[in-house]
């Protein structure tokens, strides 16, 4: 078997009816959202499979929603037998990697997230924030622009996605200063569609709030590496509660994560959970690499065909 990462996905990735199959088809799966609803109280297993898609894309349902799926479609590739040698999740996907790692267990990490997607979606309640995809700048181009913009307004990079695609995080009137000089630039921008300015000092307030919960939990030192956001590096259960309290206000490493895995001779990588927006990401970063996704029985019998031959 070759070298192989799991990478979970993170808010964006949601969509009505997500999950749906592996819970009609793989009893392991349903334990999943049966458990998911008995811990947060609420049918968030409905949620995925039926939306409204309005209140899907809310951050406080957006992520426990995500996460769920994740886990369960973790669990339905797991029973087949196949082991990653590194985790990753982007953003709140770093919370399924933790569960996938064993640093925490599956309520400890949804309570956990529950919370956090609450104290983010409170974050800006004025809406003076909000997020922007830069394409064609990269990052020794980018970061002079954004402290030029930075006078107007606060704005700073967020994640470095892949190379030629950072989201950038801050006050309106610093990002919309921000698209000029980076049209200037040759560069382009698209608005995100997001509750606020995540991973930017903005969210300071909301990682402050959650710091106590992260700084209770039972933490322990993952039995495969997890790669932390925040440092593109493995982390240890001495450092996971800092290191997810930065995260929520800092940028997420992702790019640099991905090489650190080529570094580590990880030749496959699954993205287990809704859509394909990791793949995309480490198909534009990564060369001569195998990449499958697991988000619905489809995708899970064709990764495992392939897992097979190579």
């Amino acid at each position: 078997m070759t070298n192989i990462a799991f990478l979970f996905p993170g808010q964006g990735s949601q969509y009505v009816g997500m999950g749906k199959e592996f819970y009609e088809n793989f009893p392991q799966a349903k334990a999943v959202f049966d458990e998911a609803d008995q811990v947060l109280g609420r049918k968030i297993s409905e949620l995925c499979f039926a939306g409204p898609e309005e209140a899907l894309k809310d951050t406080r349902n957006a992520q426990p929603a995500i996460f769920t799926v994740s886990i369960a479609a973790w669990k339905v590739l797991t029973a087949e037998g196949i082991r990653a040698d590194y985790v990753a999740g982007h953003s709140l996907g770093e919370y399924s990697a933790l569960v996938a790692s064993g640093a925490l267990t599956f309520a400890e990490a949804l309570c956990l997230l529950n919370r956090r997607a609450q104290f983010m979606a409170g974050a800006d309640p004025d809406h003076k924030g909000t997020m922007a995809a830069v394409l064609g700048i990269d990052r020794a181009s980018l970061m002079p622009l954004l402290s030029e913009a930075a006078s107007f307004g606060r704005v700073e990079a967020a994640n470095y996605n892949c190379p030629g695609q950072i989201v950038i995080s801050g006050e309106k009137t610093g990002i919309a200063k921000a698209q000029e000089a980076i049209a200037a630039q040759g560069g382009r921008m698209i608005p995100l569609a997001v509750s606020g300015p995540f991973h930017s000092s903005l969210m300071r307030p909301a990682a402050e709030a959650f710091r106590p919960e992260l700084e209770a939990c039972h933490w322990k030192d993952p039995a495969i590496p997890l790669i932390a956001n925040v440092s593109a590096r493995p982390v240890l259960a001495f450092d996971m509660a800092d290191s997810l309290y930065r995260q929520i206000f800092s940028a997420v490493l992702w790019e640099d994560t991905l090489r650190f895995l080529a570094e580590k001779a990880i030749t496959t990588y699954i993205e287990i959970g809704p859509g394909k927006v990791l793949t995309g990401l480490t198909k534009k970063t990564l060369k001569d690499v195998t990449l499958l996704g697991c988000e619905d029985p489809g995708s899970l019998k064709k990764a495992l065909a392939i897992l097979k031959e190579v």
